[in-house]
């Protein structure tokens, strides 16, 4: 390259290298940003860190292991046993005479082994009789149960444990076929299995209308949404719930479409929603809006080495702290003082930030942290809610946490082959879901739908 030959043109070159050295210094410090992307700068999932993750776990104070005041569960001896063996000794070990009868032998201790029962398939045969009336002469013929309805078929605990094994224990049928002949010796086929789900989908739909109903009345939804593979395209699984109720929904769509939808509640509902600032959701606009913080912290730790971000980190984290861990109030003589340091740490952020970068075409480009200032500053209200009221949580994790066991199947399964079998795992695990959030056993209350029961906790809840 030829230098200029005068003094203004070689000054005139220099800026326009320095314009594209600073553009080349942005484009890098991009590119590293997404290099260095893990779980806890980014939203992406722990296992996407990969042999990145720390090997070993970090170093506590304290000893390991339960901490004084925990609750642990460990095997107690129940009062009574199921078989009871007799352990008295034969003959003295000291001069070897037989024990009759006639000696009185004393418990001294005792032990207990908790074993699973011989495995099989009990056998329930119902036999219908006829009988004429001496009367009149007509023929009477004893009915069948309602849910015995074929002259060979499983009942519903089976019925319940192939559920409970394909939609929570994330069994692909093969497996399930292979578990049921090693433990059972039964041939269960594909056809069964299916039908098994298609019959859970349809007896819980009332039970769905009800949770729906349940979280209508309650005072927060925690909301969330993920990506999945469904009859090779891409559909949405909608998270709607709470502390107490769980309701999933599958559509095609990932935003307010979905929530136009007759699937979701989220149109009706007027109290908070709890959510992680996508856009869709500040659309509704009867309920009010609070963000997950923890969302917010990751993208402030992806950005620690500007100084407004690490400040802002700490703040949220010392309103943290001030609100008992999110579960109590900010003192109100002191809300005035934590909204002007929020105000602060905006202006000193904006203050700190590139302007945006016009480029050849389109608006302008901004930084990362630009973005995020321009949301916290939007959102303020929705920032600090969880310091504002007692009944707004810190994050957004509970939403995140019902719905992590949808990726944990399509790591098994790899994809939906139907619509149809999406939607029955999104209406059978809201009711799994929802039955272990108040403490039932999951399996039994799955008996209950397939016997045509009530499930327990509906009948302790009413």
């Amino acid at each position: 390259m030829k230098l200029p030959d005068t003094i203004e043109a070689c000054h005139d070159l220099i800026k326009q290298l320095l314009v594209v050295v600073d553009g080349l210094k942005r484009e890098v410090q991009e590119l590293k940003g997404r290099l260095n992307q893990n779980s806890r700068n980014s939203h992406k999932p722990p296992s996407s860190d990969g042999l990145r993750k720390p090997a070993l776990p970090p170093k506590i104070k304290g000893k390991r292991g339960g901490q004084a005041g925990h609750k642990g569960k460990t095997l107690k001896m129940v009062d009574q046993a199921d078989e009871t063996i007799e352990l008295k000794p034969e003959i003295c070990t000291a001069c070897q005479q037989g024990f009759g009868s006639n000696v009185e032998a004393v418990m001294e201790s005792r032990r207990q082994v908790f074993e699973l029962p011989p495995t099989y398939l009990y056998v329930r045969e119902y036999q219908r009789f006829s009988c004429t009336c001496p009367c009149c002469g007509h023929l009477n013929k004893a009915d069948f149960p309602t849910e015995v309805s074929a002259p060979v078929q499983y009942g519903p605990r089976v019925k319940a444990l192939v559920t409970l094994l394909h939609q929570s224990g994330c069994l692909s049928v093969s497996k399930i076929q292979s578990l049921f002949e090693d433990l059972f010796s039964a041939p269960l086929n594909e056809a069964t299995i299916q039908e098994c789900q298609r019959t859970a989908y349809q007896r819980l739909e009332p039970k769905e209308a009800y949770i729906e109903q349940q979280l209508l009345q309650s005072q927060r939804i925690h909301a969330d949404e993920s990506g999945i593979r469904c009859a090779q395209d891409l559909f949405w699984l909608h998270e709607l719930g709470n502390e107490e109720f769980t309701h999933q929904f599958v559509h095609q769509r990932r935003g307010m479409e979905a929530h136009q939808d007759k699937q979701s509640i989220l149109l009706r509902f007027q109290g908070w929603v709890v959510h992680d600032c996508w856009a869709s959701y500040f659309k509704l606009e009867q309920g009010q809006h609070a963000l997950c913080n923890a969302h917010l912290l990751r993208e402030l730790n992806a950005l620690k080495e500007r100084k407004w971000a690490a400040d802002f980190h700490a703040f949220l984290l010392d309103l943290y702290e001030k609100t008992d861990q999110g579960c109590s109030q900010l003192p109100e003589s002191q809300q005035h003082s934590a909204i002007r340091k929020y105000n602060r740490l905006l202006k000193a952020g904006y203050a700190e930030e590139p302007p945006p970068q016009k480029g050849a075409r389109g608006r302008p480009k901004k930084s990362k942290g630009l973005n995020l200032l321009e949301r916290l500053d939007m959102h303020w209200q929705a920032v600090l809610a969880f310091a504002w009221h007692r009944n707004v949580p810190f994050t957004n994790n509970l939403a995140e946490r019902d719905i992590r066991p949808a990726k944990s199947k399509l790591k098994v399964a790899g994809c939906f082959r139907t619509l149809a079998g999406a939607q029955a795992y999104a209406r059978i695990h809201s009711f799994i879901s929802t039955v272990r959030k108040h403490q039932y056993n999951a399996f039994n209350e799955l008996v209950n739908i397939f016997s045509g029961v009530t499930p327990s906790y509906r009948t302790v809840a009413t």
